[in-house]
């Protein structure tokens, strides 16, 4: 009874296998593809791109940057030009004094900008460090940039020169370098701020 039982099993098993197959597959073979129900779309052809007028490019000439004598590099004051000054009132001898009208009083001018010879403001850093490891001046230049410092590293002879700066005047680089050394530790020094060259 027990071996009835197990191949009625299987058999209704193979049934149902056979009746879902059918179910599945049946409606695929029986459907057929409605070429009416097809859609066609037409598009419009693509828009055709506005000619762009030929632009002829001139090179440009730059010049190079030229090193500053020595003599340009001193401390010495620029010379400040002086406002005029105003005229007191002049009494004319008459039955009625008359007052004579003060003349216009301009505000002072500032100080001449002085310009070096590639026509740029001559301005100061301050020089911090040189150091042979590239490596060790990126790390100081990325400590001085987080304590909001515009640090920027020369190469030169070699060496790997750190800069704080440039400032436009000398007493503002002087008042730099001495908050740097307290901070920092380091003897820095006042510098002619020198554009890198290309």
């Amino acid at each position: 009874m027990a071996l009835l039982d197990k191949g009625l099993k299987q058999r209704i098993v193979g049934a149902l296998v056979l009746v879902a197959l059918a179910v599945i597959f049946l409606p695929m073979l029986l459907s057929r593809e409605d070429e009416l129900q097809r859609v066609v779309v037409d598009a419009p052809a693509m828009p055709q791109a506005p000619a762009m007028p030929q632009i002829e490019i001139e090179p440009v000439i730059v010049p190079e940057p030229q090193v500053l004598p020595d003599d340009l590099l001193s401390d010495e004051p620029v010379a400040e030009v002086q406002a005029p000054v105003a005229e007191a009132p002049v009494a004319v001898p008459a039955p009625e004094p008359v007052l004579a009208p003060p003349a216009p009083v301009s505000a002072p001018s500032a100080p001449a900008s002085r310009l070096d010879a590639n026509s740029l403001p001559v301005s100061w850093s301050v020089q911090l460090a040189s150091l042979s490891s590239r490596t060790g001046a990126q790390t100081l230049q990325k400590t001085l940039r987080s304590q909001g410092y515009n640090a920027y590293i020369r190469q030169v002879d070699g060496m790997n020169r750190v800069f704080v700066g440039p400032v436009i005047e000398r007493t503002e680089a002087n008042r730099l370098r001495e908050q740097l050394n307290r901070q920092h530790k380091l003897s820095g020094f006042v510098v002619r701020f020198q554009p890198e060259r290309s």
